[in-house]
């Protein structure tokens, strides 16, 4: 059986689905590196909303999803980007997600952490965004969360230099009631946090975004990096005070971080490991025994995918992700919360069931080929 798929060029092509998935089954948590996938969520396809309305989840396929994330042993990184964080979810419905989450995951034993942000403002004073903040991390901690203190656009509006990023930063850490991951998303993500830490030359800002660390190692667990550039990640990593982890967000270039070398590795928090999950689970486990080459034969197949998805604009890679998990069989619909199933192109879908695919993501292969018909049949394309 075969399948044609659109190329960019508008011309179609043949492409034979594999028949056998990857035998890929859930496992115990990891030894050798902490590892969290930053989830999506599941719209709810019945709620009569528009791109400008709340965001209508459906609850039950949101939280089986971050079950199936468990089962493989994953972390999961709650009500980050991927989670459309400001892109069709509000903090109102960002909160309902915490509280959710962190339910399910005390009453089946998985591992959470969840963002912190300022999201229900739109600007403000310092003082007002510090206030956001901590109406925020307030929520976390009694939910029981571990904290990701995430990258805020208003404070990136109002801070007038580095200093208003110590002030806010510094002030949180320092009524933190655990250890905190620091996340610093680059503007490819979100191009409002241009000039984060008070500066846009990266090397000024790493200084910044080191001098908060620096001041409350004890209050830092760990940092998040999303540049999308493995020798900035590197050399950041190696300056990071003794016990703060450094959580890969590099999309494009995650096996060789996490791998490490002879100074180091990565830990990892990333958005591609939400349709990539039980594959990178797999060869996480590998890494565990110390056989660094089976694990790179696994994941390193995966760069291709993760950077189609992730191509630019890059911040429309939750369209990606979310169609990924419908073919897989994860939720019953393409329905996205804000329309956001409208971000890519048919081509970019096309290449996505292609790649996942041949790497034997989808459990059930032939229930993915009849779900791609069924968009390619939308959009005209007969077989």
């Amino acid at each position: 059986m075969t399948i044609r798929l659109p190329s960019e060029g508008g011309e179609l092509r043949t492409y034979e689905p594999r028949t056998e998935p990857l035998a890929l089954t859930p496992g115990t948590p990891f030894t050798s590196r902490t590892v969290f996938s930053a989830a999506h969520v599941v719209a709810d396809p019945f709620a009569d909303t528009n791109p400008d309305s709340p965001a209508a989840v459906d609850w039950d396929a949101t939280l089986a999803f971050r079950r199936h994330l468990w089962s493989h042993g994953l972390g999961v990184a709650e009500a980050m980007d991927t989670a459309q964080r400001g892109m069709g979810l509000d903090w109102a419905g960002a909160a309902e997600l915490i509280r959710r989450s962190a339910a399910e995951a005390k009453a089946v034993g998985g591992r959470i952490a969840c963002g912190v942000g300022t999201d229900q403002i739109t600007g403000g004073t310092l003082a007002e965004i510090r206030a956001a903040y901590e109406e925020q991390l307030a929520l976390v901690e009694e939910s029981g969360a571990q904290a990701i203190l995430m990258a805020s656009r208003a404070l990136a509006a109002a801070a007038s230099g580095p200093e208003d990023y110590l002030d806010v930063y510094g002030h949180l850490l320092r009524q933190s009631a655990e250890p905190v991951v620091l996340h610093w998303l680059g503007p490819m993500f979100d191009p409002a946090l241009e000039g984060y830490w008070g500066a846009s030359d990266l090397d000024a800002a790493t200084d910044v975004f080191l001098e908060v660390i620096a001041a409350h190692p004890d209050k830092v667990d760990g940092i998040k990096v999303s540049l999308l550039d493995a020798q900035r990640e590197v050399d950041l990593r190696r300056r990071l005070p003794q016990g703060v982890r450094c959580y890969t967000g590099d999309d494009f270039n995650y096996p060789e971080l996490i791998a490490g070398d002879d100074q180091g590795f990565s830990h990892a928090l990333l958005g591609i490991f939400d349709p990539l999950g039980p594959l990178a689970a797999q060869a996480v486990r590998v890494l565990d025994t110390g056989d660094t080459a089976g694990f790179r034969a696994l994941l390193d197949p995966t760069v291709e995918l993760s950077r189609h998805l992730f191509q630019t604009p890059t911040r429309f890679y939750k369209t990606g992700v979310v169609f990924l998990a419908w073919l897989a069989g994860h939720q019953s619909h393409f329905t996205m919360v804000g329309g956001l199933q409208s971000a890519r192109s048919l081509p970019h879908f096309a290449r996505a069931y292609e790649l996942a695919d041949g790497l034997g993501l989808f459990p059930d292969p032939k229930l993915a080929e009849e779900r791609m018909k069924t968009l390619l049949a939308l959009y005209g394309v007969t077989q």
